[in-house]
């Protein structure tokens, strides 16, 4: 208007917003059922990485963030009511600083329900941690599953770089390759099998600890055509009139 009002020679906003913001989200992409069964069973048997397959079934089994569980504690596994506490996270900073978090999103706080075999994974890592000279104690939390060799908690970077060399070794040795997969993939990937089985959207908010219920929603966008054919064909096996009626 004050262009064409002639009160100024050029349109300061003459330009596309992509060009000047930021697009800082991240591509969430989930493996498929199979190729999860195959990873995991490569981890499991393979002499150098199996030592890591508990925690990385863990990771697969309950959507958590990599921080959220880097900083879990013996006594977050809360084994008599089969679930698993998460209030805090851990961070380690860019000057090797540990540091306690609260969750990254005000629904962070939350229980994640445990199954027969995560409980079981928890059981090993527990009994095969090995006592350190020194229990490491960060703001006030000590007890961590996994130490480096230095008896400092793991953070995210360490399981990013198993992740890295277990697809690598994998890759060398299989014709079909398997794709990227980090800690976040196996949290999408768990969302995202929840999500095809049918969850309630508010129920896998909460699991997922999603502070939005449109991240939540848009798991659902990763169905395909074969999860819609199986969910027409539990209606129809609940009730074989419908499939005329349509």
């Amino acid at each position: 208007m004050a262009l064409d009002d002639d009160l100024t020679r050029k349109n300061p906003f003459e330009f596309q917003l992509s060009t000047v913001v930021v697009n800082d989200s991240v591509t969430r992409e989930a493996i498929t059922r199979k190729q999860e069964r195959e990873f995991l069973k490569f981890i499991k048997e393979d002499r150098h990485f199996c030592k890591y397959y508990d925690g990385i079934y863990v990771l697969f089994k309950t959507g958590l963030r990599v921080s959220e569980f880097c900083g879990l504690t013996k006594e977050d596994i809360e084994f008599d009511k089969e679930r698993i506490k998460v209030d805090h996270q851990l961070q380690r900073k860019r000057d090797i600083e540990y540091v306690i978090e609260t969750p990254k999103t005000e629904k962070g706080v939350r229980y994640v329900l445990m199954n027969e075999d995560v409980a079981e994974c928890s059981r090993r890592i527990i009994k095969n941690r090995e006592k350190p000279k020194i229990e490491p104690m960060i703001d006030g939390k000590a007890g961590f599953l996994f130490l480096d060799k230095n008896d400092m908690p793991m953070v995210a970077l360490h399981w990013e770089k198993y992740f890295q060399h277990i697809r690598d070794k994998y890759n060398n040795i299989y014709k079909v390759q398997m794709p990227v997969i980090t800690p976040h993939v196996c949290r999408h990937t768990f969302c995202s099998n929840m999500a095809k089985s049918g969850m309630n959207p508010k129920t896998l908010q909460y699991i997922m600890g999603h502070s939005d219920i449109g991240v939540t929603l848009n798991t659902y966008t990763h169905v395909q055509y074969e999860d819609a054919e199986k969910e027409i064909g539990k209606i129809f096996e609940v009730n074989p009139k419908r499939k005329n009626a349509i």
